[in-house]
């Protein structure tokens, strides 16, 4: 019987019951516990073991470069940050809008760490979430490009709950590279949100002729 018991709960992949059903027996035996209270503590074991290993997954499928949050974050070194408002957004009411937030400013303000840490707060509320490098996104999108697959890479973005695009306008940006940017956000619109940080305004960033392009993406992106 235990033998079968055990094949069933493996077969039903049940790690934490397996593991614990014959001490958690014998506690509930002890404390006198009903049938029904000793199955409730199981259950929970694997609720609890199964949540921490989705959110572990989520966390890895999420590529942070490192693990921030916004307890971490020294607002006191930053007294111009508008500290109500960038708590406001841990609410995480913009990603389940669908809306985007763009982080500007020079370079050790914070801008990184608050993305991650915003993309952290979303995996924990199960949300499938990206961080990616800029550049590394632009090289991407031209690659698909190039090789015919920008439809297919450009869907598998749209799904995301939310894309955290670090770092734009750390190298300059092409022509070409703006287009499919601009091509990844009309995408997303009202499919998913976007975190964004940049050093610089978007004229600055994209280093462009085409400032009607750079008008486009501003309209876009939602300023917090």
């Amino acid at each position: 019987m235990t033998a079968r018991l055990e094949m069933q709960l493996k077969n039903l992949a049940l790690r934490q019951i397996l593991a614990h059903y014959q001490e958690q027996a014998t506690q509930a035996a002890q404390d006198r516990l009903p049938y029904e209270a000793y199955l409730a503590r199981l259950v929970e074991m694997e609720a609890m073991d199964k949540l921490d290993r989705g959110l572990k997954a989520k966390l890895f499928k999420a590529r942070f470069p490192f693990m921030k949050t916004i307890e971490e974050f020294d607002f006191t070194f930053q007294p111009n940050l508008n500290e109500k408002e960038l708590l406001r957004l841990t609410s995480l009411e913009f990603v389940r809008q669908k809306e985007n937030v763009l982080f500007l400013g020079p370079p050790g303000v914070g801008k990184t760490h608050l993305a991650i840490a915003l993309g952290v707060k979303a995996c924990m509320a199960k949300y499938r979430v990206l961080f990616i490098r800029t550049q590394n996104l632009l090289e991407n999108l031209l690659i698909a490009y190039k090789t015919g697959k920008l439809g297919q890479t450009l869907l598998s973005f749209s799904r995301l709950d939310l894309i955290i695009m670090d770092e734009l306008g750390y190298l300059p940006i092409t022509t070409e590279q703006a287009n499919l940017l601009f091509q990844l956000v009309s995408t997303r619109y009202e499919k998913g949100a976007i975190i964004l940080t940049s050093n610089y305004g978007f004229e600055r960033s994209f280093q462009l002729q085409n400032t009607k392009m750079c008008g486009y993406l501003s309209e876009i992106i939602r300023h917090y």
